[in-house]
């Protein structure tokens, strides 16, 4: 019997290494949009830190450039997290990037194993045909061996 040979194993294999690599890429985007996302977490906390400062403040005996100072971070604060939101979302399109390509990929990965498994069938089909052939043409020349000697 024949061995099955894909004509296009090579596409295959890189498929798997595209898809492998898209994975990777993938998880690099969605690593980075953790650390932007927890970067703006941190700063969400400090905005509060400095919030709850200036209420103590308040309470306690007033000095007008503490609370000055206090509202300047709290302004200064503002601004940052306003800029890893940006981040953020930046990251967020980074990863959605990353996700849609890595999906293209995987069809065009499946489609080519459709194609080997869709090969493999015909290969078989063939294989079968042709050794029912040479099993009918044994069966004919045994026949026809067996008609000759009577």
């Amino acid at each position: 019997m024949a061995k099955f040979r894909y004509r296009m194993q090579s596409i295959l294999n890189i498929q798997y290494q595209l898809e492998t690599q898209a994975k990777m890429e993938l998880g690099r985007a969605q690593m980075k949009l953790m650390e932007e996302e927890e970067k703006l977490q941190t700063l969400i906390d400090r905005k509060e830190a400095y919030l709850e400062e200036g209420r103590k403040m308040r309470s306690d005996a007033v000095n007008v450039d503490d609370l000055r100072d206090n509202r300047n971070a709290v302004l200064i604060m503002d601004e940052l997290i306003e800029v890893q939101r940006g981040q953020v979302a930046l990251a967020e399109k980074e990863v959605e990037a990353a996700r849609l390509k890595l999906q293209g990929i995987m069809q065009e990965r499946k489609m080519h194993e459709k194609l080997k498994e869709k090969a493999l069938e015909q290969f078989r089909r063939e294989e079968n045909a042709a050794e029912g052939k040479a099993v009918d043409e044994l069966t004919s020349y045994t026949y026809g061996q067996r008609e000759k000697g009577e």
